[in-house]
């Protein structure tokens, strides 16, 4: 049996701290400290290539529990859906009309920050409800 591993989830974007930004807020996580010997992150940047500025930011889970979030800068824009998206589980062990409660008050809170509400699955015989929105960039996640 081999041992658990760290990861973390790598979103290629326009706008890395932009982003990154928007995802502790969603998530409840942190930006870590600039590099030692800077104030700011924005000073760090000041000392990097024009290209380089700006190139990346990432965030992290301050349990330490979660994965950490990298943020990247690519040159081109998002084309197609998502292969793999975030589930932010606000709604695990509810059920009903609590739970549909407690995904369309976090859905207003995640739309004040930006985010898209694409549209609200609703429980059947098989599925709780669940809410698939867009990142402010566009990418694709939900809320369960």
């Amino acid at each position: 049996m081999s041992a658990l591993k760290k990861f973390q989830v790598t979103f290629d974007c326009a706008e890395p701290e932009r982003l990154a930004r928007f995802w502790c807020e969603v998530l409840g996580y942190v930006t870590p400290p600039p590099p030692e010997g800077f104030t700011t992150w924005e000073g760090f940047n000041r000392t990097l290539p024009p290209e380089k500025q700006g190139s990346w930011f990432a965030c992290s889970d301050p349990s330490g529990v979660g994965p950490r979030l990298y943020f990247q800068r690519v040159p081109e824009g998002k084309i197609v859906k998502n292969r793999v998206h975030l589930d932010v589980r606000v709604g695990t062990g509810l059920v009903g009309d609590e739970r549909l409660a407690t995904l369309e008050a976090e859905c207003a809170r995640l739309v004040a920050l930006g985010a898209t509400h694409v549209q609200t699955l609703y429980a059947d015989e098989e599925n709780e409800s669940c809410i698939p929105m867009l990142d402010i960039e566009g990418n694709e996640f939900c809320i369960d």
